[in-house]
């Protein structure tokens, strides 16, 4: 017999691509030098963790899974609100408005009958949750964890595990037990949450994030020797490593919602005619039906602001992997400096202000636009047949799933990415 195959996908959350150096992640770039490491890879836009979940679990782009960014607007009955895709409560408040989840299928789903699929997740809620949306394999995660079918997993196996670089440690050990152990299982995934939960409140290059991105490094350097044994003991692993974005650092943050009052193309803080959901550096403008004809008039006001850098409305959001035929209407990434904050990390950007990131703050790390760094995360694979050294060809998230996917001999029609150049 053949030896059996099996995936590891390792996300790094937040880490950019610039920061895969020795300097910032020894054990990462010295994986990266003995794997195929891919230098020009890019998120989906916006560049943000819970619409890039959904992307990596479904090898496409928002147009067709349904899941536009961080934010969203729905329609409960009374009128297009804001709402946050990151607590635990938004899976199930998302089927109720709208009678579904994801529109397209997960890696959990496609390989339910295949061996299926075990995820790790220390990210938001909303993210883990994008893995695997309607319960078709194994989630462990700190707001609830279950088997195919939802079946409650309790008790020890639970992680009770913080939000933060400690909680990283403990699910990259459960990981690791895991995958060892159960050799059955066709895709392992693990998702910790640094370097991009503390990057929101630190200074890109700080000693204080410096401290982060070892401990990140960490987390890689366990997983990476547990692939190393089991191929040792003759399984064959294809071991996809990978962030989701990057981060640059805000440099103003823009009240958007009250500057489209004051210029009369909203009608109050609260209306249901033109909702802001906002990603950080990118944002969504949903508009009701009443709004529509307001949308031309909205998207040249956003041309003409200082603060934001690209607009998108109506049919030019197709060109950025977004829906066309819905509420959601206009799309825009905000402004951009080449400049370096005091620790030598470049890339700066403004903000739309978002009253689900209380976090925002001048001077330190945020993503969901289009800029340079936000949009430029890393990507590292090692695996049978897969040749070491870097490739400069572009690679997308939405290549993930279909990669995995042929490498497990299992169909990949309906994905909207191709497989890496793995030769």
């Amino acid at each position: 017999m053949p030896p059996r195959r099996r995936a590891v996908l390792m996300v790094v959350d937040g880490l950019r691509a610039d920061q895969l150096t020795p300097q910032f992640v020894p054990a990462l770039a010295g994986l990266a030098a003995q794997s195929r490491h891919f230098t020009a890879h890019r998120s989906v836009f916006p560049s943000a963790t819970r619409v890039n979940s959904a992307s990596i679990a479904t090898g496409c782009f928002p147009a067709r899974h349904g899941l536009h960014g961080n934010a969203i607007a729905l329609d409960e009955g009374e009128g297009l609100v804001a709402v946050s895709v990151g607590p635990p409560e938004f899976r199930e408040r998302w089927r109720r408005a709208t009678g579904r989840t994801l529109l397209a299928p997960t890696l959990s789903e496609r390989l339910r009958a295949h061996g299926g699929a075990v995820i790790h997740s220390n990210s938001s809620a909303g993210a883990a949750h994008m893995q695997d949306p309607d319960g078709h394999g194994t989630l462990f995660h700190r707001n609830g964890s279950h088997r195919p079918g939802f079946e409650p997993i309790t008790g020890d196996e639970h992680p009770e595990v913080q939000y933060d670089a400690s909680g990283d440690r403990e699910v990259t050990r459960r990981f690791v037990e895991s995958f060892e152990h159960d050799a059955a299982v066709a895709l392992n995934v693990l998702w910790i949450c640094e370097p991009d939960h503390s990057q929101h409140a630190l200074e890109l290059g700080s000693p204080a994030h410096r401290e982060v991105l070892e401990a990140a490094d960490a987390c890689v350097a366990t997983v990476r020797d547990a692939v190393a044994r089991v191929r040792a003991r003759g399984e064959e692993v294809l071991f996809v490593t990978c962030s989701d974005h990057g981060h640059e650092t805000v440099s103003e943050v823009v009240p958007v919602t009250p500057l489209l009052i004051e210029a009369g193309l909203k009608d109050a803080p609260e209306s249901h005619d033109v909702v802001l959901a906002s990603s950080g550096m990118g944002a969504l403008l949903y508009l009701s039906p009443q709004a529509c004809a307001r949308r031309d008039a909205i998207a040249d006001w956003l041309a003409s602001q200082s603060w934001c850098e690209r607009v998108y409305a109506g049919a030019a959001l197709a060109g950025i992997g977004l829906p066309v035929d819905g509420a959601l209407q206009i799309a825009f990434s905000m402004a951009k400096q080449d400049t370096a904050n005091r620790f030598g990390v470049p890339g700066a950007g403004a903000v739309a202000a978002d009253p689900f990131m209380k976090s925002d703050a001048l001077g330190h790390g945020q993503h969901g636009g289009l800029g340079r760094y936000e949009t430029r995360p890393c990507l590292v694979v090692s695996g049978p047949g897969v040749h070491t050294g870097v490739c400069e060809r572009p690679t997308r998230a939405v290549d993930i799933a279909p990669t995995i996917l042929d490498f497990l001999g299992v169909a990949r029609g309906g994905t909207d990415g191709t497989v890496f150049p793995l030769r």
